[in-house]
């Protein structure tokens, strides 16, 4: 899978939301802790945890890796662990308020056709998932408006593996800006 660069955290704690801000990647999506996940346990004992995801397993993205280091240092200075810069401000992450995984409705051969990082509307289509004999085509569709913030980059999917990941959003044109510096 490959993963738009993007700050999850539950923006609803105090701690957790002026420091996910300040990382200012270009997606923040509002996540509380997952069940059983260890951001879950850290946060039942008190401990606020922000994740940042960015590219593709096994690979080194330098755009990732870029924005990466930028937003520990942008959450170092946010805490008083780093002097101020003079440089101009990151530009404020587009939050989205809520996500979801589109799923292969049938085992098959994925032909994507929504990249990452698209603004997509409600019922355009991401993809289709066909059977190996092409007899049986069935289309992916965007949920609701919003931004491609993960898919997969595999092309044989099995039925009810996540296959997109929509963020919505309204920010489409601080999103825009976000994508235009990406590329």
């Amino acid at each position: 899978r490959d993963n738009l660069p993007q700050v999850r955290a539950d923006i609803n704690d105090p701690i957790l939301e002026p420091l996910a801000k300040a990382f200012s990647a270009p997606v923040l999506l509002h996540s509380a802790p997952p069940s059983g996940s260890l951001r879950y346990a850290a946060a039942e004992i008190g401990v606020p945890v922000m994740v940042y995801e960015a590219g593709e397993a096994l690979r080194f993205e330098e755009l990732s890796i870029q924005i990466g280091l930028r937003g520990i240092l942008n959450v170092l200075r946010q805490l008083s662990m780093l002097p101020e810069t003079k440089r101009r401000p990151s530009r404020p992450s587009a939050v989205l308020r809520s996500s979801s995984w589109q799923r292969a409705p049938q085992s098959g051969i994925l032909r994507a056709q929504a990249k990452l990082g698209a603004l997509v509307a409600k019922g355009e289509t991401l993809g289709v998932v066909a059977d190996p004999t092409g007899e049986s085509e069935m289309p992916l569709t965007a949920p609701y408006d919003g931004v491609v913030i993960g898919r997969t980059n595999l092309p044989l999917v099995f039925e009810g593996e996540a296959l997109f990941h929509v963020g919505r959003t309204r920010q489409t044109s601080l999103l825009e800006e976000h994508l235009d510096a990406l590329h």
